[in-house]
């Protein structure tokens, strides 16, 4: 025992001050947290373009309809031909011109109507032009029917059904999505955490084994205390990285903030107003959706981040012991880092079907028969458990014997993959200047 506590720290203390690892540490989180503020002040940036349409309106049909938001706006060009209106539009830099025909039919006035720009239009601006004309026509059409726009406003009022559950608590869109989302953000940083240490596992014992210093170590320590101590001291390294990472990265992006004046709600500003609805629906739309963020705010933090980080923690940990054991074992077999290839495949194989596999299921049913299944198999566990485990435990989340049940599936499988795969270490991390295949490696496994 006081062998293995050696090996893994000295496996811990040569990750920890090498000075790669050092300056990643701190360089990395600086360098995240500076993509967010440079994303969310180019959008900032990329939002305060205002683009002016003009509008040359030759039909008596149409009038005073396109109303201004923050991101467009309307100028009106009268006694002009089209052409003359296009040279004005060009050469008084205006983002386009929407020109609207003469006619006294107003379905066939809106059919030839068209938007002149310089190049492709902007698909934002195309839907706003074409959600009011729509608007508008449907408008006409029911008051041929004999509505009048009284009525045609009442009835054209939107609706959206309320959903709770049985508790009486109110359910949100979306809900679901964002808690899936905020998990596979957790399950992703599992995954890249687990390559990329897994990958350091495999460098050094590759690195030990062809500078012969492998043969000095394990004439003193078992083989498998040597693979166990480099496998535990490299998570405890990462692990002390991952800490500094999510520690440093919350005080900069707080500081980032608070300094620069950078609102990160700026990277979700997609939300367009209904350009029928004048100000005061404006003033309501905008009523509504404070409190509506207000809701979504409370739900946030609903989202029980306790047990999230902890089963982070226990999910990484394990998982990671788990592949890091098979990274091992290649880097016994193997003697230099270009013969691992055809090995690597196979194990990065359910990590990427974990990632996409668990997206599809969580999103759609998040306690479906796939969900499950693949929030219990081992290999894929750690993954899309964490996608899961937003919704909590219990009746409304994941039930608590599924939890229990990935865990305790996940230290067996520990158990065994490790106990494979001291026997492929044992016998590779000895033999030089032959490339392994598959059956090679199955035989042995069958060696005492």
């Amino acid at each position: 025992m006081s062998k293995l506590r050696l090996i893994i720290k000295r496996e811990y203390l040569a990750k920890v001050r090498n000075k790669s690892f050092v300056i990643m540490t701190f360089l990395s989180p600086i360098l995240m947290v500076g993509m967010v503020v440079l994303i969310a002040y180019l959008t900032k940036v990329n939002d305060s373009e205002k683009r002016v349409v003009a509008i040359q309106n030759e039909s008596g049909y149409f009038e005073n309809l396109f109303t201004p938001s923050e991101s467009i706006s309307f100028v009106t060009f009268k006694g002009l031909s089209l052409e003359e209106a296009k040279d004005s539009t060009q050469q008084m830099g205006y983002y386009g011109l929407l020109h609207i025909p003469a006619g006294t039919d107003r379905e066939m006035i809106a059919g030839n109507s068209f938007l002149y720009t310089k190049d492709n239009p902007n698909s934002s601006v195309l839907e706003r032009l074409e959600r009011t004309f729509q608007q508008r026509l449907r408008q006409y059409r029911l008051q041929d029917l004999g509505m009048t726009k009284e009525q045609y406003t009442k009835i054209d009022k939107n609706f959206e059904i309320k959903a709770a559950t049985f508790d009486g608590q109110q359910n949100l869109k979306g809900i679901n999505e964002i808690k899936a989302i905020i998990g596979g953000g957790f399950g992703y940083l599992i995954m890249m955490f687990i390559i990329i240490y897994g990958g350091f596992v495999m460098r050094s014992v590759i690195e030990e084994k062809t500078s012969r210093i492998i043969e000095v170590i394990i004439s003193s320590v078992k083989p498998f205390q040597l693979m166990l101590g480099k496998i535990i001291g490299t998570s405890l390294a990462g692990i002390t990285q991952f800490a500094i990472w999510v520690i440093s990265a919350a005080i900069l992006l707080t500081l980032a903030m608070v300094f620069l004046d950078i609102d990160l709600a700026a990277l979700n500003n997609g939300a367009t107003v209904s350009p029928m609805g004048g100000m005061g629906a404006m003033a309501e739309i905008s009523s509504d959706k404070n409190s509506e963020f207000l809701l979504y705010a409370a739900e946030f933090l609903k989202i029980p981040w306790v047990l999230i980080v902890v089963s982070f923690l226990i999910y990484f940990v394990l998982g990671y012991l788990i592949y890091s054991s098979i990274y091992a074992a290649i880097g016994a077999a193997v003697d230099n880092e270009t013969d691992t290839q055809q090995f690597i495949f196979p194990i990065i194989l359910p990590l990427m079907l974990a990632i996409y596999v668990g997206f599809f299921s969580v999103f759609s049913n998040p306690h479906g028969p796939i969900a499950v299944g693949f929030s219990l198999f081992p290999l894929t566990s750690p993954i899309v458990m964490m996608m899961r485990l937003p919704s909590g435990l219990g009746e409304a989340g994941v039930p608590i014997w599924q939890f229990v049940l990935s865990i305790v599936l996940l230290v067996l499988t520990f158990l065994a993959i490790v106990w494979l795969a001291a026997k492929i270490y044992r016998v590779g991390i000895l033999m030089y200047g032959k490339k392994p295949t598959y059956k090679e490696m199955f035989t042995w496994l069958k060696y005492n």
